[in-house]
This record gives C-alpha cells, structure tokens and sequence, in this order.
C-alpha cells in the first residue's frame, strides 16, 4: 500500500536538479504522481512540488535522510508533507464574520484540508458560530496596553496546538513585528484590494463616493509591513454606477471570502512556495 507524500523545495537553479531529486525519490520506491516545477530567472533560483506514493511508512526516516543530504549539497531549502494530513489551523475574526464562515463551512463540507484547533477573537460575536462547529473559541481582548499580552496568549495557543497555519479572516488588529517574525510564513491575511487608496471601516462606501468600476480582494502572507506581505491570490468584480455602496459590500465580501478560501486551500496543499517578496503557486 502507498502513502502520499509532498516534497516541496527550493535552491538555486542548475543543471541537473530535476534529475537528482526524481533519481532519489525512484531509489526509495517513490511513484510520482504529480510534478511542477519552475525557474525563476530573476533571482535565478529553481522551485518544485512533487506528489508521490511511498511502499510503506517506515521508507519515509531513510528518504528524508537521503533529501537532506542532496539539499546539502544543492543548497536546497525542502518540506517533505504527508498529503493525507489536514494542516493545524487557528482562525482569527474580528466583528465581520463573512470570511470565517465561509471557511468553517467549506471546512465542514470537506473542501479545506485543515485541522481547526480554535478560532481566535478580540470579540464575542462569533462565539456561536465557532460552536455551531464544535471548535473551540477563545476571547482574547486586545487595548493599546494589553496588545503584547495578547499577542503572547496567541502564541501561546500556536505553541499548545502546534499550529501550522494562522487565518486572518478579517480580524482587524495590526500584529506587532515581533508576532509577524514568529508566525513568518504560516499567516495569511485577507484585505479588500482598495489598499492603501481606502483606508478605514468603510472601504466601499468611500469606493461608492468615487465611482470605482473594479472591486477586489488579495491574500497575502503576514508580514510587518502592513498588508505588504508576499501575495498568494487576487480576484476582482467588475461594478457599475447602479451598484449603491451596500451592493459594493455585499460583492466585495463575496470576492473577499473566495480570494481566502483558495489562498488558504492552496497553502494547506502545500503549493505555495515564498520566493522573496513575492510567491510561487503551484495550483
């Protein structure tokens, strides 16, 4: 019986890369079931995903020794995934709920590989939400004066649940960058795509007030500059002068919550790689 694994990996590019990684995988038994690859010429570095089947669990401890030796020698930065494992989530939410329940929805419906450990928020209004699931809530105020007791409980909780992966779904508190270096690479956010042209509560009244023709959104990974982190995916909707500023909302959080849910899929699948400032999607 075969057991589906992941090799997720990077380095700088060379001849000869796709050959050695494949030869290595072919010498412990793996059957490649789904490969991409790509070359950046711009930084110059090479970037792959590979999906294959193992023979037997206990050939994995001899395949990763073997990977690491090769990263050594290729200067190759890897992740090797069990496919069947659901990623260790925790979602965070605000007081706009639109985006968390359409994760806890598609998670319920078995479309988002995830394991959610909690949901995580600075207000009670989805508490009920979360229980609905059965997912634990944690209430976690944020002041001026309480942010970096805040932030610690919520690493803390990373910590406890070993989380691989923290969702912003619209959860409206800037993290520190001491919070966004500790979760570097495994927080993704979620912002309507008016930024920085309008800020504030009201996105879409202030786009109605200007007449905008394109609505969007864009999921990125959290960085400490704000929503500037490498971008994962981004969609749009086209409006019109007939559309009033609620309709502009209600559009607007319908892109919001699919721009997420795919970013968020595509992440827990691992297929998305952090090349600098920017990102590779292997969808």
């Amino acid at each position: 019986m075969h057991t589906a694994h992941v090799l997720t990996l990077s380095c700088p590019d060379r001849t000869g890369i796709v050959h050695a990684v494949t030869g290595v995988l072919y010498e412990h038994g793996g059957n490649i079931t789904e490969a991409a690859q790509y070359n950046d010429q711009d930084t110059d570095r090479f970037f792959m995903r590979v999906q294959f089947g193992l023979p037997k669990t206990d050939a994995e401890p001899a395949l990763r020794q073997a990977i690491g030796a090769l990263g050594e020698q290729l200067q190759m930065r890897w992740q090797l995934h069990a496919a069947e494992r659901s990623m260790r989530a925790i979602l965070m939410v605000s007081k706009l709920g639109h985006c968390l329940n359409d994760l806890l929805f598609r998670w319920r419906s078995g479309l988002l590989p995830l394991d959610i450990r909690a949901v995580v928020s600075n207000h009670r209004d989805f508490y009920q939400l979360a229980a609905s699931y059965n997912i634990p809530f944690h209430h976690i105020p944020v002041t001026a004066e309480t942010k970096p007791q805040a932030e610690a409980r919520l690493l803390e909780l990373v910590a406890q649940e070993e989380v691989e992966l923290v969702v912003l779904a619209r959860y409206m508190q800037v993290l520190s960058d001491e919070t966004c270096r500790a979760l570097e690479g495994r927080a993704i956010n979620i912002h309507h795509s008016f930024l920085p042209s309008f800020k504030g509560a009201k996105p879409y009244h202030q786009a109605h007030e200007r007449g905008v023709k394109i609505i969007g959104a864009t999921a990125h990974f959290v960085t400490g500059d704000l929503d500037e982190g490498p971008i994962i995916e981004q969609d749009v909707s086209r409006v019109d002068h007939a559309c009033d500023a609620q309709q502009l909302t209600t559009m607007g959080r319908d892109v919001e919550s699919a721009v997420l849910a795919r970013a968020v899929t595509w992440h827990a699948r691992h297929r998305v790689l952090i090349n600098g400032h920017k990102t590779v999607v292997f969808r």
